[in-house]
């Protein structure tokens, strides 16, 4: 299993479907923007063999060389979305992601470059919404119920580190890839106390902004409102913000640690999992932490590379399709053969050498674990486990 993010480059093109005329590109290299462009001719030829197969009515939507994974996607017969990627151990289902999630975030160059980055979310790949869970979640749950309606909105949650602590009904029933985008714009955004943001939603309302609201109550914790013409951001007034979250404060300090934590402090966890990804596939949310055992290797960056490669194995090969996506199952015979668990061993099999990940799935929830320490014959026990103790949480 070839490890994603590892050493290479990433070059995104934006063009115009019917002319080809490029209207940007991005790129990165391990991790971080880059300067680097590639030529026009190159553009020109990957736009022209795509628009040859179109002719032809043939569908190019992927294509690998020796060292570069290359993805082709055409948005409403507009604009045509390029990737090519000499990562090591890229997938297209990661690069066919990523070019959705970059659709979605066509107005802002900030938001699609943190996609090309290394990130700790995950979204991006899951389409699932990067969550923590709060120790006292239904007093904050409640304060930001009545803080929103007292604001005139619908839409509120709270945000730490790109990863939403609590948010009302209405901005839970925000649609992918609104829901997931939102939350990763505050995070990828510097620091400030108040912001007025325009934001467009790429399905609730493409044409005309919305305005998302944004107020700092502590350094990383941030309360997020998405609405209309009103309120004005001075109607969001420190006696107001008093009123509602002072009661509250001491669980919002609890939250600040929980960014790259995802759970609370002192959740039992076994001593072997090294990190851990929990989705829940119909809600649309995820808890991702490579905080476990911080003290081994590999490095958080390490773990995360394994995660994100394995939840990509077992996405494309192994498990059956996540609701809302393109692949179908196509009887019920297939779908009673499909597996419920899977594991992967890199490196030697004795315990303490090399990496072990598990998979399992129960329902509408899906755990990948990674260990170091767990015997093979272990695995699925410790996921069975874990996955247990996880549920109440999402």
């Amino acid at each position: 299993m070839g490890e994603e993010g590892t050493e290479g480059t990433v070059h995104l093109l934006c063009l115009a479907a019917t002319s080809g005329v490029p209207l940007f590109c991005r790129s990165s290299r391990g991790g971080a923007p880059a300067r680097q462009q590639l030529p026009f001719s190159v553009i020109g030829s990957l736009n022209g063999v795509h628009m040859f197969g179109q002719n032809l009515e043939v569908q190019l939507s992927s294509a690998r060389t020796e060292d570069t994974t290359v993805v082709w996607k055409s948005f409403h017969d507009s604009i045509t979305l390029i990737v090519l990627s000499s990562e090591e151990g890229t997938s297209e289902l990661r690069l066919e992601r990523l070019l959705q999630m970059v659709f979605g975030a066509m107005a802002s160059y900030r938001l699609i470059d943190s996609f090309l980055g290394d990130s700790e979310l995950i979204g991006d790949l899951t389409q699932c919404v990067d969550c923590v869970v709060p120790p006292e979640g239904s007093l904050l749950q409640e304060a930001l119920s009545g803080f929103a309606e007292a604001a005139g909105t619908a839409f509120g949650s709270l945000v730490v580190s790109g990863r939403v602590v609590a948010a009302t009904e209405s901005w839970w029933r925000l649609g992918t890839p609104e829901a997931v985008l939102l939350p990763w714009l505050v995070g990828s955004l510097p620091p400030q106390a108040a912001r007025d943001y325009p934001v467009y939603l790429p399905h609730g309302s493409p044409m005309v902004p919305h305005r998302l609201l944004t107020l700092t109550l502590l350094p990383g914790l941030e309360l997020c409102l998405l609405c209309g013409p009103r309120p004005p951001l001075s109607q969001l007034d420190p006696q107001l913000l008093d009123r509602w979250w002072q009661p509250v404060l001491d669980p919002l300090r609890a939250c600040v640690p929980l960014g790259p934590r995802a759970l609370p402090a002192g959740f039992p966890l076994h001593m072997d999992i090294l990190g851990l990804l929990l989705l829940h596939l119909e809600l649309k949310r995820c808890l991702f932490t490579v905080e476990p055992s911080a003290d081994q290797e590999p490095s958080p960056e390490h773990r995360r590379r394994l995660l994100r490669a394995f939840y990509t194995l077992v996405t494309a090969s192994h498990f059956p399709p996540e609701p809302g996506s393109p692949e179908k199952v196509e009887d019920a015979a297939q779908r009673s053969q499909v597996p419920r668990a899977c594991y992967l061993v890199s490196g030697p099999e004795e315990p303490g050498m090399g990496w072990r990940l598990v998979a399992l799935q129960s329902g509408p929830r899906r755990l990948l674990l990674l260990s170091a320490q767990s015997p093979t014959h272990a695995l699925r026990g410790l996921a069975t486990h874990t996955l247990h103790a996880l549920t109440p949480l999402l």
